[in-house]
């Protein structure tokens, strides 16, 4: 029996490598870093009951919320969430300018 030998594998590390370059996947895993600050900023009682959903244009970060009373409540804090995600979104080099509460994204968790 003849002998195959497969030496042209790429490695995880390379795979990796080439994955973390592109421009997407940077952008993606930049916002997730800064959805992840979103709990250290909001008041206790919204932690559950609002989540970062995604960036629109202009500095927008989209924020679903579990109800139109949480939509309300935030709204009126608004600047002062803004104020106080500022540093965290300075370090990534995301320029969070407004948010907007949308309770259409809210999705419960099973």
């Amino acid at each position: 029996m003849k002998k195959i030998l497969y030496t042209n594998f790429e490695t995880a590390g390379d795979i990796l490598e080439t994955l973390l370059n592109e421009k997407e996947i940077k952008r993606a895993i930049t916002r997730a870093n800064l959805y992840v600050f979103w709990k250290k900023i909001v008041p206790a009682k919204y932690k559950e009951k609002s989540k970062p959903w995604g960036m629109g244009g202009n500095g927008l970060m989209i924020i679903a919320c579990e109800n139109s009373i949480v939509v309300q409540e935030l709204t009126m804090l608004k600047l002062m969430l803004i104020t106080k995600l500022a540093p965290y979104a300075k370090t990534l080099k995301i320029n969070v300018k407004d948010l907007k509460f949308d309770v259409k994204r809210w999705e419960a968790e099973n």
